[in-house]
């Protein structure tokens, strides 16, 4: 604890809290500095830190800010042109965050663990998610009420498992337009099968990770609630903005069809 607080004093010295932006601040309060140890520092990734504190790296708050506010406006327009995201986090730290921003929009998510083809194999994905929906259908119409109570808890099983894994798979009915992803080395799996399928990859990731996989990426503090929740917030942002412009978009007017000469 005491090393947290050096490491945030050293922040707070490196950037006059006069001087910074309001969204700097924000990051201080909420951690979003933390690096890694050096030795676990990519060196692709130096350019985003600012100095080593306690033998931990202090990522530059300022590079922060540029790539978030890159990597918002991206996420607006996709959205503003109807598009959507598939979140991926799977770490306890972000589960709560991610379930409820992706149900609020309506938009998919990983919170428990990637199936490997969640991608790449949609059609049996979409199979499997089908499946989950009839069972669900089937257990609140009693139509599995037929079954021995023996069966019936197998079934129960298979819909347990189904939810973990493809529940918040439901509303995906077809390719996502862009991955939010929180800590990319955790999710090495999903972020291949997002390069196969050439879709963009938004992400939240640490001083470890590799930023040649990651089209739009945010340096900051992986591993704590706080900073992953800042970063959730302006996603979030980020995705109103993007629906209130597409839902403010004019109505296309149909052409008018010309009279056939008689």
């Amino acid at each position: 604890m005491a090393e947290e607080t050096t490491i945030k004093d050293n922040q707070a010295a490196a950037y006059p809290m006069a001087n910074v932006s309001e969204t700097s601040r924000e990051m201080i309060d909420a951690g979003v500095f933390y690096g890694r140890k050096k030795s676990k520092t990519n060196p692709k990734m130096r350019g985003f830190v600012i100095a080593n504190r306690g033998g931990i790296e202090v990522i530059n708050l300022e590079k922060t800010e540029e790539a978030l506010s890159r990597a918002t406006a991206f996420i607006t327009e996709k959205v503003r042109n109807g598009g959507f995201a598939l979140f991926v986090a799977t770490e306890p730290a972000a589960e709560a965050s991610i379930v409820a921003i992706a149900k609020k929009f309506g938009m998919p998510y990983v919170s428990n663990r990637w199936v490997g083809g969640t991608i790449t194999n949609l059609k049996i994905i979409g199979a499997r998610v089908d499946h989950l929906k009839k069972l669900r259908t089937d257990l609140a119409s009693g139509a599995l009420d037929k079954y021995t109570k023996k069966e019936r808890v197998e079934i129960d099983r298979e819909i347990h498992r189904l939810e973990e894994l493809m529940g918040g798979l439901e509303t995906m009915t077809r390719e996502p337009d862009l991955f939010i992803v929180i800590d990319s080395n955790l999710h090495s799996t999903a972020i291949r099968e997002a390069q196969v399928k050439k879709i963009p990859i938004v992400a939240l990731a640490n001083v470890d990770a590799d930023p040649d996989v990651i089209d739009y990426l945010v340096p900051g503090n992986d591993k704590a609630k706080k900073s992953i929740e800042w970063f959730l917030k302006k996603v979030e942002a980020a995705i109103e903005s993007g629906v209130k412009l597409r839902a403010a978009a004019p109505t296309p007017v149909p052409a008018k069809e010309e009279k056939k000469a008689e």
